[in-house]
């Protein structure tokens, strides 16, 4: 079992995240309460790409990891930033 806050699969999100935004692909990223998850597929992620990059290319980066879904973040209550990512696609809760 994953240990609370600890979670691989999290982890390599993380990673591809932050190199994503090395790389200049994505501008910023957060991923709120991510202290209290045991699970990729309760993790919400916010993204907003960088200026000049187009969403489509975080959603093909992204791509590599299961169940990706992505929506505009248009409620603005978790995070300011662009796009609320999820990887539950289809999964079971």
């Amino acid at each position: 079992m994953a240990q609370i806050g600890n979670v691989p699969e999290i982890n390599a999100v993380k990673r591809h995240l932050e190199a994503l935004k090395m790389s200049g692909i994505v501008g910023d990223w957060e991923l709120p309460y991510e202290n209290i998850l045991t699970r990729l597929t309760a993790a919400i992620f916010f993204v907003t790409p960088a200026a000049g990059t187009e969403p489509s290319t975080v959603w093909k980066e992204l791509g590599v990891h299961p169940r990706l879904k992505y929506r505009d973040n248009h409620e603005k209550q978790l995070s300011v930033l662009e796009y609320r990512v999820e990887f539950n696609e289809g999964a079971e809760l």
